[in-house]
């Protein structure tokens, strides 16, 4: 294992520090005093695991295929933006358009998330991209979603608190949405409907609810006891009357 001190390198040294250090063979790296360096693991490939001590800037693993990223800490806009293979793993809060056109992977988020998460997420053959979020979203969650798999798990919430934004969902035209719990349609966008869980999806659940306790060292029956609500679009092309073709 290797340790790297990123205190006071730009997001340029620091990557390319990183990088030199996954060619060379390092499998296992730890970056402490990181503050706001952009896009680490950025279109890194391989299976290697990186630990990060601090507040990863934007684009933590965009266009990363293959390593695991456990942030000890919170994280900043655009985690795992088109990221296409890995886990990255949360353990505070992250912002804004959190897999933003993700197209594989999985990305487990202890805390809250902000605006237009999932944003464009895409599937394409046996890749199925994943976000499970433990606490709340903002607005336009899900938004244009095209595959993949939302989890909004509304843990540790005030009394009152909204787990989710308005227009979630909005321009949804393929994926699945999953959330704990009961929605009020007002926070629905007009693309999507509530659906029970099916057996299968039940049976996921379980698998997705346990690794994501496994990451955060919680109860996963205490969080599977209530039921969950499955947002699904109503058609996959919600825009075609609005074009020629």
């Amino acid at each position: 294992m290797e340790t790297l001190n990123a205190r006071g390198l730009s997001y340029q040294v620091l990557n390319e520090s990183i990088r030199t250090l996954l060619d060379n063979g390092c499998r296992e790296l730890v970056l402490k005093n990181v503050n706001g360096q952009r896009y680490i693991g950025a279109g890194v490939q391989g299976r290697a695991r990186l630990e990060i001590y601090g507040v990863p800037g934007n684009n933590l693993a965009a266009l990363m295929d293959g390593l695991e990223i456990e942030v000890f800490g919170n994280a900043q806009d655009g985690v795992g933006n088109t990221m296409n293979d890995g886990t990255v793993i949360i353990h505070g809060n992250a912002t804004d358009i959190a897999g933003y056109s993700m197209r594989g992977g999985r990305i487990f988020i202890r805390g809250n998330v902000g605006y237009r998460v999932g944003i464009h997420m895409k599937a394409f053959r046996e890749k199925n991209p994943l976000i499970v979020i433990g606490g709340k979203a903002g607005d336009f969650f899900g938004e244009y979603m095209a595959g993949g798999t939302l989890v909004l798990l509304g843990l540790d919430l005030q009394p009152g608190e909204a787990m989710v934004g308005n227009f979630v969902g909005t321009g949804m035209h393929g994926g699945e949405i999953f959330i704990r719990g009961q929605v009020d349609t007002f926070y629905l966008g007009k693309e999507v409907k509530a659906v029970p869980p099916t057996a299968a999806d039940q049976k996921r659940l379980r698998e997705i609810v346990g690794d994501f306790a496994r990451y955060f060292d919680l109860e996963a029956e205490k969080i599977l006891a209530r039921p969950f609500t499955k947002l699904i679009p109503y058609n996959k092309r919600p825009y075609g009357t609005l074009y020629a073709y």
